[in-house]
């Protein structure tokens, strides 16, 4: 289907343009959102009738994303969720979940906005795109942890998802064989045995 593009589409084109776009995609989402007409000749004429007004709002919610941008680009938000040992989830983050993070911080962001290519779903430090505006894209930091604590832990640059770090110490260097006895105790032993065959034989 042939359209003309009402705002800046990421991929597609700008303001005005005509594009080809997959059926579905024009009928769900691009017609329905207002951000393009079917291609023809009345729509054409319309749209050159309406370009100022298109234009002139275009440039208002682009200074309004921009207002919103500075406070946010940059920002961490954390997610409080349960997971296994290795840091897997019991769930995962969503877009929708996103959105309501920043909602709760006074940021109103619709779940669409939050460019998520799939759900998050282990622990740890994730940089999301967030588009306030086809022209206005902004990127904040989410940090998945089990706790506050390993929130922080996180933030400060720890990885958590290894046995390692939720144990506290190096469960490795626990586990090497000289752990669990002292060589020198082998070698008083070993002596002792010397002595003893020393003593077998001069009797």
């Amino acid at each position: 289907m042939d359209v003309i593009l009402l705002e800046r589409i990421s991929r597609l084109g700008q303001m005005g343009d005509t594009v080809k776009v997959k059926d579905g995609f024009a009928r769900n989402f691009l017609l329905p959102q207002g951000k393009a007409l079917r291609a023809n000749e009345a729509n054409k004429k319309k749209f050159e009738s309406q370009r100022v007004q298109l234009e002139a709002r275009n440039l208002e919610r682009k200074s309004e994303a921009g207002k919103v941008a500075e406070k946010l680009d940059g920002m961490s938000f954390v997610a409080i969720r349960s997971a296994g040992e290795t840091g897997q989830l019991y769930g995962s983050v969503s877009t929708r979940d996103i959105a309501e993070l920043l909602a709760a911080e006074g940021f109103n962001v619709a779940r669409n906005q939050v460019e998520l290519n799939q759900p998050i779903k282990a622990i740890g430090l994730t940089n999301v795109a967030i588009a306030l505006h086809p022209e206005v894209e902004v990127t904040i930091t989410l940090n998945v942890a089990r706790s506050a604590d390993e929130a922080e832990r996180q933030a400060k640059g720890e990885d958590l998802t290894s046995a390692e770090a939720i144990y506290g110490e190096d469960i490795n260097e626990n586990a090497r064989p000289e752990a669990f006895f002292d060589p020198s105790a082998i070698e008083d032993e070993e002596e002792e045995r010397g002595a003893r065959a020393e003593d077998a034989g001069q009797a």
